[in-house]
């Protein structure tokens, strides 16, 4: 049985506005972040769904709820779809982080694959035949797709503050395709080892 997933990124948020690294703290929708979220209230009104998950991070619930209203649904939220945890660099200017070396504390790809993969099961197992709207993250919802389309995140086209896509998920493809996404970031790591790289571009703002 199938769960149609529409994946949302929460809207603009002080912190995006301001190029800051929000990783797993709350954030704060601003204005246009307000009005990017009624606009996909207003895009998604027609449609029939079941449920409304959120992360448990603020600026995902605040979109998350303007969403659902229409629907007269309330929020569901669960840590699994809470963004990368960036560690030392969480509350950092991002161009500042330009070439600088990664801390050791930052969630590794293969750990958000595998959160990704939990997350995909989590809904199949939940949210059977049903129609659901996940809000989460840029990165997060960057690693859902890669794990959904079986390939490296680095494959994924980011998405923009309150886009939305559509999955349609079983738990034996959210199963075998986490595998085949968690093997690509393995080989895209040895890769990246292989050539010594010990730096890395800076993160977008999530």
């Amino acid at each position: 049985m199938e769960t149609v997933i529409y994946l949302v990124r929460h809207g603009e948020t002080v912190d995006n506005a301001q190029q800051i690294m929000q990783g797993q703290t709350h954030g704060c929708l601003n204005e246009k972040g307000r009005e990017q979220a009624r606009m996909v209230a207003e895009r998604l009104a027609g449609e029939a769904f079941d449920a409304v998950v959120a992360s448990d991070l603020r600026r995902a619930v605040q979109t998350a709820e303007i969403i659902a209203a229409p629907h007269g649904l309330s929020v569901v939220t669960t840590p699994l779809l809470r963004e990368r945890d960036w560690g030392g660099f969480t509350g950092r200017f991002i161009p500042d982080l330009r070439n600088e070396l990664w801390p050791d504390d930052i969630e590794t790809e293969e750990a958000l694959l595998t959160r990704a993969r939990t997350f995909l099961m989590y809904m199949t197992a939940t949210y059977p035949g049903k129609r659901v709207v996940a809000v989460g993250h840029g990165i997060f919802n960057k690693a859902v797709l890669a794990v959904y389309a079986g390939c490296t995140m680095r494959e994924v086209q980011r998405m923009m503050n309150a886009e939305v896509r559509v999955l349609t998920v079983s738990a034996e493809r959210a199963a075998s395709a986490g595998a085949m996404a968690s093997a690509a970031a393995v080989a895209a790591t040895a890769a990246v080892a292989a050539e010594g790289t010990s730096t890395a571009a800076a993160p977008s703002a999530e």
